[in-house]
């Protein structure tokens, strides 16, 4: 069975909604591009925004960080509770046409970017809705509960009419859940993060957000490459550049573009996905990282190719 894979959200650290004056600077580059086209037709327009750079006719979008999986005979899946875990709600609300929804909800950490869309959730408010919360902290349960309760938000945790269960997890260990084979794996971060393999039918996939490689290290750097080994999809936290890691950011608990490739290159991985981008970060700044990453993993590549893609809020993936 195939896995689609949805991106809701892909920023890092707090959400980054795109501007009006961001809006008009694309709009004044496409009308400037078009100077001299006949585009007198919704036809004649789409195809010419087809051959603009992504970053003047789309935007990678500003919701942190949410991604579903889907396969046919397995649950609902979703990565991580970041602002992009409103609008997954609501298009599952959609589907379920009012018929009660299962979601299984795995955790990379506890950080507030990635639990900040939980009561924006509206399923969690819906009787009849059953939700697991996975994650390997210790305090997975709380941290939910305490960002809801007195003065940081009107509505307390108490008030959700759904059914809600939180799962601690063993890192290391390989577990069967919602029709996945699912491995979380401890990473290098502040108050440390997970990521998880998901297996399912022949298919992987790696959710490695929130952590800091340090290719120096050889014992650890070959542990990810095992873990990452012959995935089908990487999604990668890239959010800074490979300077910065080294330098004034080292220690920030984040990854850069570059240590992505070589990852992956080693570990014969089949798709590399950009992930968690800096919320500075413009569409044209991420559209130009992406563009310099697919030229490094061109120039750097052996005999096994890594497609890379930016990941931007509606993303569609199917493995």
């Amino acid at each position: 069975m195939s896995i689609n894979v949805r991106f809701w959200g892909t920023r890092g650290s707090i959400p980054a909604a795109l501007t009006a004056k961001a809006l008009r600077a694309k709009l004044v580059e496409a009308l400037v591009a078009a100077s001299g086209r006949e585009l007198d037709t919704p036809e004649k327009a789409n195809a010419f925004a087809d051959t603009l750079p992504f970053s003047t006719s789309h935007t990678f979008g500003g919701n942190s960080s949410c991604i579903e999986l889907r396969s046919e005979g397995a649950g609902r899946v979703l990565l991580d509770m970041g602002s992009g875990a409103r609008a997954a709600a609501g298009d599952a609300l959609r589907e379920l046409k009012g018929a009660p929804g299962e979601f299984h909800v795995f955790q990379s950490h506890l950080h507030w970017d990635h639990i900040m869309g939980f009561p924006f959730f509206t399923p969690a408010y819906i009787p009849g809705h059953k939700i697991t919360i996975y994650g390997c902290h210790a305090e997975l349960e709380h941290a939910f509960r305490r960002q809801q309760a007195q003065p940081s938000f009107p509505v307390d945790f108490s008030v959700m009419a759904a059914k809600i269960e939180f799962v601690v997890l063993e890192p290391g260990r390989t577990y069967d859940i919602a029709g996945y084979r699912v491995t979380p794996k401890p990473q290098v971060h502040g108050g440390d993060s997970y990521g998880y393999r998901f297996e399912r039918d022949g298919r992987s996939l790696i959710y490695s957000t929130d952590s800091e490689h340090k290719l120096e290290d050889a014992e650890e750097t070959r542990k990810f490459i095992d873990f990452f080994r012959g995935a089908d999809l990487v999604i990668f936290d890239a959010m800074y550049s490979l300077a910065d890691t080294v330098s004034v950011k080292e220690d920030w608990g984040h990854s850069s573009n570059v240590v992505g490739v070589e990852l992956c290159q080693l570990a014969q991985a089949k798709h590399l996905v950009l992930f968690h981008h800096e919320p500075a970060y413009d569409d044209a700044t991420i559209e130009r990282v992406w563009r310099e990453t697919q030229r490094l993993e061109e120039i750097t590549r052996e005999e096994h190719p890594v497609a890379v893609t930016a990941a931007y809020d509606g993303l569609e993936i199917t493995l």
